[in-house]
């Protein structure tokens, strides 16, 4: 079979690759759940833009803006207005080492219902904030419920999808987020006029969070969960309802049960277990991955997009609409994605995807660095403001059909199942580490480095392109529990691995 530019001979058992009603509604279900990480990073940028949220919370913002010799680029440069879109990715982080342990005891839907309910909450005090106290106490709780999901969903689509189309399932998580990016922009589109349309934008958090928690206890758990957890009736009931009752399930629930015995017999601690000389590939790809999303820079882009666009010379109302535009391109690429990921393979997205985008950066970067100048004083004209926006919808197009989706998909498909959930916390851990700190930074980067912040992204944008050319192998049609071959037949980290059979 082959795997990327590399040959595997070893015994690759292709189980179950049906496609059933039940199991692309259970992963349509699941996948929701990142509508509420997509609303939150589409509601937040558009919320700090509204006149009356800054002037109860951030003033010194509007004075700064009100400067008459203002400096393009650091118009929004506050701190504090900062800490109000980051403080949600430290708790993410936080929760999704948690999660690591409750899911392996309490089950991937679980977690996905237990993250639903702590949104909703942090969604409730946010509408009703009053002082910037609880403003950041209700990101904290989003922040929790994040972590949850994040860490969860991915690794539920992985192992409820058939093989074969494993890629397209996971990537509607991706699509999710989309979907919560759009609708939280067309939202703030229409409440940014109202001095209470703040309160309504963060409120309406609870609707998707509603949404996705309902969903979540509608559907059972993966078969995967339930023999970790000894349910092996339930598994096997789970298993006839997502393959179809005229599929013979033993075999799949056969290797699913050898695999949980392997990982009880270890009995090791997972964080421990996954630090091993053999799960080194794996570790890097699960710290890499989600690393190299973050400075791709994508996320930072929808966070501040409406600031972002009103800095270079939209209006208030153009520069949501534009935010709008960049999140419907988004998520027509991820519908490109999910239609070839199973075809032509994760590594030919990434590599195109990742060729597109850094064209995009330095197309950006040079744009304004002729029409603003290098001080970012000059005003840039309407035209260029829109060949602005042109780039960066090629830009998250890019994104859209590589790095978007496939980040989430890679680091759930590559464990074994006794550190899957391990393996997932890490990576999802990573991200919101990385996100904390680039959105802390990103406004004074901005103001600071002014179009060099676009070539800053530029460049992290080929040395992952590289990495991925370089270091990752392809995973597409693999079963889960044979991705063991991938590792060995790759040049580099077959140096790693120990050489194992299909049973083991």
């Amino acid at each position: 079979m082959a795997v990327g530019g590399f040959a595997v001979d070893g015994p690759v058992i292709v189980l179950y690759g049906k496609i059933t009603v039940s199991v692309v509604i259970t992963c349509v279900v699941a996948a929701s759940s990142g509508l509420i990480f997509g609303y939150d990073i589409g509601i937040s940028g558009g919320v700090t833009t509204m006149m009356p949220f800054l002037h109860k919370f951030f003033p010194s913002v509007l004075r700064k803006a009100a400067g008459a010799k203002t400096n393009i680029y650091c118009m929004y440069d506050s701190q504090v207005l900062t800490a109000f879109t980051s403080s949600l990715y430290i708790a993410g982080l936080a929760s999704s080492l948690v999660a690591s342990r409750l899911t392996a005891v309490l089950g991937r839907r679980n977690i996905m219902v237990l993250g639903g309910c702590t949104f909703l909450a942090g969604a409730a005090i946010n509408g009703g904030a009053a002082n910037i106290a609880m403003l950041i106490l209700g990101r904290i709780l989003l922040g929790f419920g994040v972590g949850f999901t994040n860490q969860a969903t991915p690794v539920y689509l992985s192992e409820v999808a058939p093989p074969k189309w494993r890629g397209a399932f996971n990537t509607g998580f991706q699509f999710f987020i989309g979907i919560g990016v759009v609708a939280a922009n067309c939202i703030n589109f229409g409440t940014a006029k109202h001095s209470w349309g703040w309160r309504v934008s963060l409120g309406l958090a609870m609707v998707p969070a509603a949404i996705m928690t309902i969903g979540a206890l509608l559907i059972s758990d993966t078969p995967s969960s339930l023999v970790e957890r000894g349910k092996v009736e339930q598994a096997r009931n789970s298993l006839v309802k997502v393959r179809g009752r005229d599929t013979d399930v033993e075999t799949e629930l056969n290797e699913l049960i050898k695999s949980s015995e392997v990982a009880k017999t270890a009995n090791q601690e997972p964080f421990v277990t996954i630090f091993e000389r053999q799960y080194r590939p794996h570790l890097v790809m699960s710290t890499a991955i989600p690393f190299f999303q973050q400075v791709t820079g994508i996320n930072i882009i929808a966070f501040y997009a409406p600031v972002l666009f009103q800095s270079v010379g939209f209006g208030s109302d153009s520069s949501l609409i534009a935010a709008i535009i960049l999140g419907l391109v988004n998520l027509a690429s991820i519908l490109v994605s999910t239609a070839v990921v199973d075809r032509c393979g994760r590594r030919f997205l990434f590599l195109i995807g990742g060729i597109q985008m850094f064209i995009c950066q330095v197309g950006v970067a040079i744009v304004l660095a002729v029409t603003t100048g290098v001080s970012g004083t000059k005003h840039i004209s309407k035209g260029y403001a829109i060949l602005v926006l042109t780039l960066m919808c090629i830009y998250a197009a890019g994104f859209g059909w590589s790095w978007g989706p496939l980040s989430w998909l890679i680091p759930s498909e590559i464990f074994p199942m006794k550190i899957r959930p391990t393996g997932q916390s890490i990576s999802v851990a990573v991200n919101f580490g990385t996100t904390f700190i680039l959105s802390q930074t990103f406004l004074t980067m901005l103001c600071h480095f002014k179009y060099a912040t676009f070539l800053f992204y530029a460049g992290w944008i080929a040395a992952m392109t590289t990495f991925v050319a370089l270091f990752l192998p392809e995973t597409k049609g693999i079963p889960l529990d044979s991705m063991y071959a991938v590792w060995e037949r790759h040049w580099f980290w077959r140096q790693f691995v120990k050489p194992q059979n299909p049973n083991s």
